[in-house]
């Protein structure tokens, strides 16, 4: 089994993206020299508008087909924490401290008490993120959501952040000899699940609405304590998510071992090493890069606290190389 197989190309996803970015980055000449131009490429975890001396980060982002998992089990209030952390998590990796977001629910049928349970899962994302949510749309559209029976709808947000313009985490001062910390991750956080559906019985789905983990307290305190040359949310398109970050390569030989739910997926589905690590974050939700001398310190002071660890480190070679097993995993 394999991520295409299930229904999801990671590679006809990107095309798309590839399409589609030539036409979406003629737009910033709207705001040029106006407040609120555009200041980076589309293709990031977030955009920055510029805002003086400080910049707007904004992203949007949703938790895929794990709702139909919330629907088929009839359980709802986690899934608002996904939302959340979806969306700060990919805005940190600018920088920036999330501050705002709003959300939409559209649904085939209006359920009173479904919509309460999301909203409490969405406060209690709020509350962990340390954001508000400032306001939000519901829409109810039965010829357009499908989902489990009357039960369907699909959830989304925005959120914004701010960072000072002076400290901006783009990527380039990764250098070779850089550490690349792995914090660990909650279980399958809310990518891959099309996957996961396919192959596990739905007595273990349970597992799959664990939320995902919200790094925005510990990746703050790290950026305002220590040099951090690049950051990446290990989210869709698994270890892939890397070659986001840098031109440089990265040599990963000390991942940790993944959560029994991702080698139970394996097993099920026949899904090979490769395609697991281009899946799912098989155990390291999000990455910082670091210098070496920083390192230490860092795993000293908040490796125990923070379940991070040092994964690997940045080498000169392009691509992402995965060792496992003695055995090597590139992505390019």
């Amino acid at each position: 089994m394999t991520y295409a197989k299930a229904g999801i190309s990671i590679e006809r996803e990107e095309l798309a993206i590839k399409r589609i970015k030539n036409i979406i980055e003629k737009t910033f000449k709207f705001r040029k020299g106006k407040i609120g131009e555009v200041m980076e490429s589309v293709g990031s975890y977030a955009n920055l508008i510029d805002l003086g001396n400080f910049a707007l980060a904004i992203c949007m982002d949703g938790i895929g087909s794990k709702l139909l998992i919330a629907q088929d089990l009839d359980k709802y209030d986690t899934v608002g924490i996904d939302l959340v952390a979806m969306n700060v998590n990919d805005l940190i990796c600018t920088g920036a401290e999330p501050i705002a977001m709003v959300d939409y629910i559209a649904v085939k049928r209006v359920h009173p008490e479904t919509i309460k349970e999301i909203s409490l899962g969405i406060y209690e994302g709020a509350k962990e993120a340390d954001i508000a949510i400032v306001g939000g749309e519901t829409a109810t559209l039965p010829e357009i959501i499908c989902g489990v029976e009357e039960k369907g709808f699909d959830l989304a947000g925005t959120a914004v952040g701010v960072v000072d313009k002076n400290r901006v985490i783009s990527g380039e001062k990764i250098k070779a000899g850089d550490v690349v910390l792995g914090f660990k991750s909650s279980g399958i956080h809310s990518n891959g699940l099309t996957l996961a559906r396919k192959v596990l019985p739905k007595n273990m789905w349970i597992d799959l609405l664990i939320p995902t983990k919200i790094y925005v307290k510990n990746v703050l305190e790290l950026i305002n304590c220590y040099e951090v040359h690049g950051l990446a949310h290990i989210t869709g398109g698994g270890f892939r998510n890397l070659l986001r970050i840098t031109d440089l390569g990265f040599y990963l030989d000390n991942l940790p071992k993944p959560h029994m739910i991702f080698k139970k997926i394996q097993e099920r589905g026949n899904v090979s090493d490769k395609e697991m690590y281009k899946t799912f974050n098989m155990g390291v939700g999000f990455c910082s890069i670091v210098n070496e001398k920083d390192a230490d310190e860092i795993i000293q002071r908040f490796g125990n606290e923070w379940k991070i660890r040092k994964i690997g480190k940045i080498v000169e070679e392009p691509g992402v190389k995965i060792i496992k097993d003695e055995k090597e995993i590139i992505f390019k």
